[in-house]
C-alpha cells in the first residue's frame, strides 16, 4: 500500500505543478520527492505524473488516485487531531492559511497571542492568494484560513476580525501630497501601481481607477505590499494599500503620504474561517478566540487613526 507520506507527495506535486515548489512545501529535498513518486507509480503499476522540461502535469489516473489520496491524508490528520486535543484546550498541530496582504501585520501578534494562551499549539502557516485559500480549505489542506471575504468558502464558518479601508499613498514629492482628503475626481489621469492579477486588492483598484479616470499601470502589477512602497517612494507612481499595513509600515515616514479618499470608495474586511464539517469545532473557535484577542489592538489602532 502507499504511504501517507508518498500521497503527500503527490497532492503537493498536484498543487504546485512543480518538483522544486512541491519539495519546499512538504519540507523535503527535490531528489526525495522524486524518488518516492516514481516508487508509488512502480508500487501502483500507474503514470500518476508527466514530466517535461516545460511543465508537470497529473495524468487522468492520476486525478482518480488523489481524490482517495486527499481523502485518507484528511482522515490522517482528523486521527492526529483527536489524539492531540486535551481537556485544557488547544494542542497538537494547526494548518493555517493566510492572505499575504494580511500576513505582514496579523501574523506576529497570532503567534504571540497564541504562544501566551495556548502554548501546546504548534502552528504551521502557509501564505496564499484568497481564492487558493478557499480552495485548499475545501480540499483540507488547512484547518483554518484568514483571508480577505466576502469569498466562495462552501460550507464554512467565518468569523470576521476587523474591517480596514484602503488609503492611498504617494511620494512626497507628488502634488497630491499637500492635498487633505482626496476628492475621487482628483484621480483622473493619475498614474496607479498595484499588487498582481488575481488578488481582491487588483479587482477593487482596476474598478476605482474605471470610475475616476485613474491610469492603472498594468506594467508594474507588485506581488508583495513592501515592493509596492519602494515604488511609490521612488515616485513611480501612487498606490492603495490595506489601512493597517499603511498606518503601522508606511505612517511616520518621511518619503511617503498617506491620504483618504472622500466617501472611503475602497475597504475590505478580514476573517476568520474553517469548514462546518471538520471534528471538534470547539478548536477553532478557540483558536478563533484567541484570534480575535491578537486583533484588538489592531482594531484599536484603526479606531484611533480614523479620529
Amino acid at each position: 500500500m502507499p504511504t501517507l507520506r508518498q500521497l503527500e507527495y503527490l497532492a503537493a506535486i498536484a498543487e504546485t505543478r512543480h518538483f522544486r515548489r512541491a519539495a519546499e512545501r512538504v519540507n523535503t529535498t527535490q531528489s526525495t520527492l522524486s524518488s518516492q513518486l516514481k516508487a508509488l507509480e512502480e508500487r501502483l503499476n500507474l503514470r500518476l505524473v508527466e514530466r517535461s522540461s516545460i511543465k508537470v502535469s497529473v495524468t487522468p489516473a492520476g486525478e482518480e488516485v488523489l481524490v482517495v489520496a486527499r481523502r485518507m491524508l484528511r482522515d490522517a490528520q482528523t486521527i492526529r487531531d483527536i489524539a492531540n486535543i486535551q481537556t485544557t484546550g488547544l494542542s497538537g498541530l494547526l494548518r493555517l492559511g493566510i492572505v499575504p496582504t494580511a500576513a505582514a501585520v496579523v501574523l506576529p501578534r497570532i503567534v504571540l497571542q497564541l504562544r501566551q494562551s495556548v502554548p501546546k499549539l504548534k502552528i504551521q502557516v502557509r501564505e496564499e492568494p484568497p481564492q487558493q485559500l478557499a480552495a485548499g480549505l475545501q480540499r483540507g489542506d488547512f484547518d483554518v484560513i484568514i483571508t480577505v471575504v466576502p469569498l466562495a468558502l462552501g460550507e464554512a464558518t467565518t468569523v470576521k476580525l476587523f474591517d480596514e479601508a484602503l488609503l492611498i499613498a504617494f511620494a512626497t514629492g507628488h502634488p497630491l501630497a499637500a492635498t487633505g482628503t482626496i476628492e475621487p475626481g482628483d484621480l483622473a489621469g493619475l498614474d496607479i501601481l498595484t499588487l498582481s492579477k488575481g488578488q481582491p486588492m487588483h479587482t477593487a483598484v482596476r474598478s476605482l481607477c474605471h470610475v475616476t479616470g485613474a491610469v492603472l499601470r498594468d506594467d508594474f502589477e507588485e506581488t508583495s505590499l513592501d515592493t509596492l512602497r519602494e515604488m511609490v517612494a521612488n515616485g513611480l507612481g501612487a498606490a492603495f494599500f490595506p489601512e493597517l499595513y499603511a498606518r503601522m509600515r508606511i505612517a511616520g515616514g518621511s518619503d511617503i503620504v498617506l491620504r483618504e479618499i472622500a466617501g472611503n470608495p475602497l475597504s475590505r474586511s478580514i476573517a476568520v474561517c474553517w469548514q462546518r464539517s471538520a471534528p471538534h469545532p470547539e478548536r477553532y473557535r478557540t483558536f478563533a478566540e484567541a484570534v480575535i484577542e491578537a486583533c484588538r489592538p489592531l482594531k484599536k489602532l484603526l479606531i484611533n487613526g480614523r479620529s
